[in-house]
């Protein structure tokens, strides 16, 4: 076994080698950036290199850094983890030359799996289900079109190199193509270094079901069943859970069978995963495989009881898998929620900044309930604009789909992060959602509930009354305490009548003393008994309403507090009856009109203004772009309008807000 293995890769992927590794009696060397000096994974590991500045085309992706690494501390194998140049043919075979061993496979597979167009052609001689679409090479957008009206709308352009949903484009006409095909090349080649593109058919309706595999050298393969992935936005996935509430247990052996097909045609050692898209129908066909560890995989951990980085290790080291096909189980379900630097109500934009509160769930198994958080920061760590904007991977297991979907609301209800705009809110809501519940899903998901994008949550009646019972104890509280401080003799009497507001209802409660905690009655209804330890100050509140414990994110507001749960981002204020009689005569202050300006939505590189001063433009017009996080973002025109003034130039870095154009 190896000694010393160094993970060439950052954040939560990095950290998670590292702890596997170092259960394993292997100690590790972690490589970073500029950017990443302080970043966690360095800190946990037993040695660090510098290898380059901030951005990836100058640390991460030099291969050339990452073998000097390894011959200055004596790395025997290196972790590639996934991104950067974990399915760089050529990477493996430097590490080869230099006599390190790559913790992955070997050249031949990633070779043959990592174009896509070679991939599928393999893929349907092994026998595999395949989407018809155009393997050859496109020359330009007018041939992208010929193509995709061959195949017929709508269809999907992609990077042959492409992954992690860069370099995809869905078009349902030839303009949609056109812009596609240019968007998709320019994306891959800033991604991947390989601006190669291919079109197949976009299956309508489609589900993302996708099968884990391992290979070791010695010509054994099993697949360890199937992971869902239809939960996706702009085809990144968002949620995934293992096992699928779709499949049927003999299209997860038939995927599964196929899957160890393609791995045995190209003698695949490591972990591996065969992507598919499967139509309402259970028609399962070949998208590409992974040849990595993939994203997603803890929820393949906790329902197999398998650790994939410690067999991609002893596979690397020469062993022969402990396991047979006969060996893998489905225990229980597992969902994984991605914890984005991204703000929802900006249409997801990427957010970057400093972590000033991040204090994850805790992770334990009790009750028949796990709860994993996989992370590669801490508070205080900085969200950089270099790299992906993933922060954790929140997972949970429990018996059955429902339980551990229960368990995830409130571990993401748990979960405190300020500082950075983040996917929270919109991750917590989804748990919620009636269709996600019930197991109808699609990768459309996100566009078809949410066409207008995600917004905050309305409080249900049911909603409403939590807050409002929760929300005159903690006021109860922090007055008391007040009163306590200012060596008032006078408390905040029992059996006090106050009006809560929530999200514009009204409530009238009432709060009185109780053996245990205090008693609030709502609207003249019966007595709810409360509890909690809450103090003023502490942004977490666990609040048990009647035996039920239900936690709260609480800020303090004028007059009583801004709440967060469930996707659920409210107001709530405790007056007294009077005082409630007065606020409703005051007015409400209207916001700034900013509909003449084109403002930035997110920190960025301003990479071309498509416009100039003095033109018409029309509604959904392209105007700009900004690249941020690795992707590019098209702003349009919102309405016909006169460009009177252009004030950001191509290469200009912007903060959010910044106004890049005015209109007259």
């Amino acid at each position: 076994m190896f000694k010393k293995i160094l993970i060439a890769n950052r954040g939560e992927i990095a950290c998670r080698v590292m702890k596997t590794a170092r259960k394993m009696g292997i100690r590790t060397v972690a490589v970073y950036s500029d950017a990443d000096r302080d970043a966690e994974h360095v800190k946990m590991a037993d040695e660090a290199v510098h290898i380059g500045a901030p951005p990836a085309a100058q640390s991460y992706l030099l291969a050339d850094r990452i073998i000097e690494a390894c011959k200055k501390t004596g790395a025997e194998a290196v972790h590639p983890g996934y991104g950067f140049l974990s399915e760089r043919a050529s990477f493996c075979e430097a590490l080869e030359k230099e006599g390190i061993v790559f913790i992955g496979p070997k050249v031949k597979a990633i070779e043959a799996m990592g174009d896509k167009i070679t991939s599928k052609k393999i893929a349907a001689e092994a026998g595999v289900s395949t989407v018809p679409g155009y393997m050859g090479l496109i020359d330009d957008a007018e041939h992208a079109v010929k193509i995709s009206k061959e195949i017929g709308y709508p269809v999907m352009i992609k990077a042959s190199a492409g992954g992690g949903g860069k370099g995809m484009r869905i078009a349902w006409n030839d303009e949609e193509a056109r812009e596609g095909f240019a968007r998709s090349k320019s994306e891959a080649a800033s991604s991947f270094g390989d601006d190669r593109i291919f079109i197949e058919k976009f299956i309508v309706e489609p589900r993302h079901i996708e099968i884990q595999l391992l290979g070791d050298g010695h010509g054994n393969v099993v697949y360890l069943n199937e992971r869902e992935c239809s939960v996706q936005r702009r085809n990144q996935k968002v949620v995934e859970e293992a096992p699928s509430p779709f499949l049927d247990e003999k299209t997860r052996k038939a995927m599964g069978e196929q899957s160890v097909a393609l791995a045995k045609a190209v003698d695949y050692q490591s972990a591996g995963t065969v992507e598919f898209i499967v139509d309402k129908d259970r028609n399962f066909y070949f998208l590409e495989m992974n040849t990595r560890l993939q994203v997603e995989h803890p929820v393949t951990e906790l329902i197999t009881g398998l650790d994939l980085v410690e067999l991609m290790i002893r596979v690397a080291a020469g062993e022969t898998l402990p396991i047979a096909q006969k060996d893998v189980k489905i225990n229980g379900w597992a969902v994984e929620s991605r914890l984005y630097a991204e703000d929802p109500y900006r249409n997801f934009l990427p957010s970057i900044g400093r972590l000033t509160r991040y204090r994850p769930p805790q992770e334990e198994t009790k009750g028949g309930v796990t709860v994993r958080n996989d992370t590669g920061v801490t508070e205080g760590s900085e969200i950089s604009m270099y790299y992906d904007p993933m922060i954790a991977k929140l997972c949970t297991h429990a018996p059955t789909r429902l339980e551990a979907v229960d368990a995830m609301a409130d571990a993401l209800d748990r979960f405190e992060v300020e500082g950075i705009g983040h996917n929270l809110p919109f991750l917590s809501a989804l748990m919620q959602h009636p269709r996600w519940r019930e197991g109808r899903l699609s990768t459309g998901f996100i566009a078809e509930e949410y066409p207008e994008g995600f917004g905050p949550v309305a409080p249900d009646a049911e909603s409403v009354h939590r807050f409002a019972a929760a929300a005159v104890v903690l006021s109860k509280i922090a007055s008391d305490r007040n009163a306590h401080i200012s060596g008032s003799r006078f408390p905040t009497a029992s059996g006090d009548k106050k009006v809560v507001l929530v999200a514009g209802h009204t409530v009238k409660a009432e709060i009185s003393p109780l053996s245990t905690g205090i008693g609030v009655s709502l609207e003249g209804g019966p007595v709810q008994q409360v509890e909690t330890t809450w103090q003023p100050g502490n942004p977490l509140a666990i609040v048990v309403i009647e035996g039920k414990p239900v936690a709260l994110k609480v800020q303090p507001a004028p007059g009583g507090f801004r709440m967060r749960q469930r996707g659920i981002d409210v107001k709530v204020q405790v007056l007294s009856p009077r005082v409630a009689e007065l606020a409703a005569l005051m007015p409400e202050k209207a916001p700034p009109d900013t509909s003449n300006l084109l403002l930035c939505p997110m920190p960025g590189l301003i990479t071309s203004v498509l416009v100039k001063e003095g033109d018409e433009v029309q509604e959904g017009q392209a105007l700009a772009i900004v690249e941020a996080m690795k992707m590019e973002n098209m702003l349009r025109a919102e309405k016909r309008a006169k460009v009177s003034k252009v004030l950001a130039k191509p290469g200009a870095s912007l903060a959010v807000d910044d106004v890049i154009m005015e209109f007259a």
